[in-house]
């Protein structure tokens, strides 16, 4: 056969690539019930979809060529669900999956390929971060940003990040400019590893303390979503891509409608308390009014207070902001505010409506709020707001109070407003505002204050609203899933084919 020398070589060369780091490295990866990097990529991508670039690639140095098949990183791209997408998983047995030139230079071409001709980016996470002794030195300095772009995002597709085992250096700082991040439990994701810390600062660190699921979905909110098995994590990001667009300049795609999503949107009713005092869980409307099945709640062990969800309206991809009454009574605190305004932005920069369900007393005030940099966070969310163009569009169930009132789209902050019956309008809450203004507890005089209070409340109902025209409807709360299919087509933006101007694209990542 003609050229056969050069055919073996490279069926050889293939060949040594495919076993990563060795039969007993991966061996012992099934028997912890952990996939390997090219498992992985298999479990996500569709059938036979995935084509490899950087296959025969390894490492720069002499010294470690023989021991870098693929330098370390399995780069390339597959489908999803028929959808082209760009994807990198770092495979942990070879050198850890430790960041040298090679291998960057592999990570920046799909990410440049995948902007350019508008394809999302997964990144399957776990490495040891910078490989040494590649780093070192003057000669280390010389390697490392090369790139002045590395860390620019625009936004142009979307990011998702699966964080599987240790993640240090360019797994964190990828998955933080990701939109989604899911861990598995057990992973870790810090700046460095617990012994680099450890020796650091000189004492013993946890690794779960350091950077554990509980800490980074509970805590510092990086992490979105945490599950039990390397193949939950994968899905996960299956289905957050199917709520995406494949880049900017396109709407969201469009699902089929599952039988019986009209129905749990006439209980609502049945949810929230006629006691105005009484709580209940705003998740619980959410899902009502969702089509079936369709809720995914981002972040929802951080910032409890708000409930951010992607979700499908006849079949059209929406975002939910909405406030919770089971935590803090709904009050927003700094952690709420982060949140929220890290949502609008994703829902922002690809062409996903939002929607807001308010039940809010307020903000939640008080010393640690303050160190936390509340105002900066309230008004970074009304600033995030006030450059969304997509539709935006809000429901006041009860309670809508103050400040909070215009963060959860009050006024001209919405292209459609509606209340229920039951909407509470207000500066604060009334028994609250007669200790404020007058001085007056209900104990110092139980008849005054009841009159005092009477006072403040009146003019605080949604019948007002609707007579000054600040509201556009009221709407029976059985109503509410027709009314806002009916006003997401109504604010479809035909002009420019489902895409907004995208003014929250360069806005950092990780919740500032």
């Amino acid at each position: 056969m003609p050229h056969e020398k050069a055919l073996k070589e490279l069926k050889k060369r293939r060949a040594k690539a495919h076993e990563m780091g060795g039969a007993d490295k991966l061996a012992k990866r099934k028997a912890q019930g952990v996939l390997n990097a090219r498992e992985r990529i298999d479990h996500i991508a569709d059938p036979g979809s995935f084509t490899e670039s950087g296959l025969l690639a390894r490492s720069n140095r002499p010294e470690a060529r023989e021991r870098t098949p693929a330098d370390g990183k399995v780069t390339g791209f597959c489908s999803i669900d028929g959808r082209r997408v760009a994807i990198a998983s770092n495979d942990f047995t070879v050198l850890g999956a430790s960041s040298a030139v090679t291998n960057q230079k592999k990570f920046r071409h799909i990410k440049d390929v995948a902007a350019k001709r508008g394809m999302p980016l997964v990144f399957i996470g776990e490495s040891s971060g910078a490989r040494m002794p590649d780093r070192m030195g003057a000669s280390g300095r010389a390697i490392i940003g090369q790139d002045p772009h590395e860390y620019r995002r625009l936004r142009e597709t979307p990011w998702a990040a699966a964080q599987l085992g240790d993640c240090y250096g360019s797994s964190t700082w990828y998955a933080c400019m990701s939109d989604f991040v899911v861990m598995r439990k057990g992973a870790t994701m810090a700046v460095a590893s617990s012994r680099v810390t450890s020796l650091a600062i000189n004492q013993p660190i946890d690794k779960e303390e350091l950077g554990g699921w509980k800490l980074l979905t509970g805590v510092s909110g990086l992490v979105d979503l945490a599950v039990d098995t390397d193949e939950e994590a994968l899905d996960a990001v299956k289905r957050f891509l199917s709520y995406l667009p494949g880049h900017h300049n396109e709407p969201p795609p469009v699902h089929p409608v599952p039988k019986g999503s009209n129905s749990a949107a006439k209980s609502v009713l049945d949810i929230m308390p006629e006691e105005r005092t009484r709580v209940y869980d705003m998740r619980k409307i959410v899902t009502a009014l969702a089509d079936k099945d369709s809720v995914f709640e981002l972040k929802a062990r951080y910032g409890r207070a708000v409930v951010t969800a992607l979700t499908r309206l006849d079949g059209h991809s929406v975002g939910f902001i909405a406030n919770n009454p089971m935590f803090k009574g709904g009050s927003l605190d700094a952690d709420a505010c982060n949140k929220a305004t890290a949502f609008m932005v994703l829902c922002d920069s690809f062409n996903i409506p939002l929607i807001m369900l308010v039940d809010v007393p307020g903000f939640l005030v008080g010393i640690d709020g303050e160190r936390k940099g509340a105002p900066g966070r309230i008004i970074n969310w009304m600033n995030a707001l006030s450059l969304m163009t997509v539709p935006k569009i809000s429901v006041i169930v009860r309670k809508s109070y103050g400040q909070a009132y215009l963060n959860m789209g009050g006024g001209r902050n919405s292209d459609e407003v509606a209340v229920w019956p039951t909407a509470d309008l207000g500066f604060m809450d009334p028994e609250l505002g007669v200790n404020v203004v007058f001085g007056i507890k209900r104990d110092d005089d139980p008849k005054e204050f009841e009159k005092r209070v009477a006072e403040l409340a009146q003019d605080s109902e949604a019948w007002d609203l609707a007579e000054l025209y600040e509201t556009q409807d009221v709407i029976d709360p059985r109503e509410t899933r027709d009314w806002l299919i009916k006003m997401l087509d109504i604010h479809r933006q035909r002009l420019t084919g489902g895409v907004g101007e995208h003014l929250l694209r360069s806005w950092p990542t990780s919740l500032v």
